[in-house]
């Protein structure tokens, strides 16, 4: 089944494609070069509406589904990764408080991270638990007064940045992934520190750090869902993400393939443009193939999504899998195809190799993603 847009959803491609290259594209190398966190992107993006594109219209968002949500990051992603990474994390952090958090805490938060007065993050990953997040160690023992946090989290995206965290740890040790719980706990918390902030081979805008709790207290009413439901809602929140990766992967991977295009339209050799080379025109043809097929992947994923269909989790893995592994053989192609040009500084595609290489293992490595999909078709062995 071809995946094709409503025609509400091509308005939303067309202004995002707009708004992306006159406003983003002009600010993605020195992005780069800096590696400083580019709030006036984040403002640009608030000012748009798209913080809280996701989030519920009685929260204070637009309530849009995942397939708008997808067209969205991969159309920031084809001029800026980082740009991109700053909507999708929202999107990413936001989702435990709206499948788990209480009314209360979704009255109290939601809004504000819709309008992007408060930046979000997703603080699951562990120095020991990356892809195993039942090895989480960072724990949260009840007292009269609330839950008391100790441990660190590593590689969290918004770090020392963000004022509203999902935190998952471990209530109940003994009971492995059904002992972790879900917390809301804000960056003013005591106890709640920033650690190392990390210097990255990509998305070098997009702060990440090491959040660390030292007896961090956090009000018992700021559990999100039951006690030892951790778990399941780090899994929805991921299967939910997934095809989001999946598009910033995509926008890469055609952001990267527009470059080659033209390149091969114009770069001259031999006295011909080289895209009269039939070894150029056969890497074109393959570079065109696999993005077409993500995209149609990651819409896919992205449906079953907003239809809560039983297949979501196979489909967000294959989407992300594949869009990702797609990226980082585009881009490289794509550098391949401007010869040493590619290579430099001077052309955006050093940087999108670069940006394309994290989307292969963040949101779950793709060696992960295979297990999952494998798990789905096999069933418990």
């Amino acid at each position: 089944m071809a995946y094709e847009l409503s025609p509400e959803q091509e308005a939303l491609r067309e202004e995002i494609r707009r708004m992306a290259l006159e406003k983003v594209a002009p600010r993605a190398s020195e992005i780069d070069r800096s590696g400083e966190y580019p709030w006036d992107m984040q403002r640009l993006l608030a000012e748009k509406g798209l913080l809280g594109l996701a989030i519920p219209e009685e929260y204070g968002g637009s309530g849009a589904p995942l397939l708008d949500n997808c067209i969205v990051a991969e159309e920031l992603a084809r001029v800026c990764a980082t740009t991109s990474l700053i909507f999708v994390v929202q999107k990413l952090a936001a989702y435990p408080i709206v499948i788990a958090g209480s009314e209360e805490i979704k009255r109290k938060y939601l809004p504000a991270v819709a309008s992007g007065e408060k930046l979000a993050a997703f603080c699951l990953t562990e120095p020991e638990a990356g892809s195993d997040a039942g090895a989480t160690a960072t724990t949260a023992v009840e007292t009269d007064d609330g839950y008391v946090l100790n441990g660190k989290k590593c590689f969290i995206t918004n770090g020392g940045l963000a004022e509203v965290h999902s935190v998952f740890a471990m209530t109940d040790p003994d009971k492995g992934i059904r002992g972790i719980s879900t917390y809301l706990v804000e960056k003013s918390y005591p106890g709640f520190k920033v650690g190392k902030i990390e210097d990255k081979m990509g998305l070098r805008g997009a702060q990440v750090a090491e959040i660390i709790f030292e007896d961090c207290l956090v009000p018992k009413e700021n559990m999100m869902g039951e006690r030892g439901s951790g778990f399941i809602t780090a899994m929805k929140t991921l299967d939910n993400s997934r095809p989001l990766v999946a598009a910033q992967a995509l926008g890469i991977a055609q952001g990267a393939f527009d470059v080659a295009v033209d390149w091969a339209r114009k770069r001259k050799q031999f006295g011909s443009p080289i895209g009269a080379l039939q070894g150029i025109q056969f890497m074109l043809a393959d570079m065109k193939t696999k993005v077409e097929a993500a995209r149609q992947l990651v819409y896919r994923a992205a449906t079953l999504c907003d239809k809560e269909d039983k297949d979501i989790s196979i489909f967000s893995a294959m989407a992300k899998l594949y869009a990702s592994d797609v990226a980082m053989s585009i881009t490289t192609d794509a550098v391949q195809i401007l010869g040493g040009y590619g290579y430099m500084k001077d052309q955006p595609l050093e940087r999108m190799m670069r940006d394309a290489k994290v989307t292969q293992i963040y949101e779950g490595t793709n060696q992960v993603q295979r297990v999952v999909i494998a798990r789905r078709l096999l069933g418990k062995l």
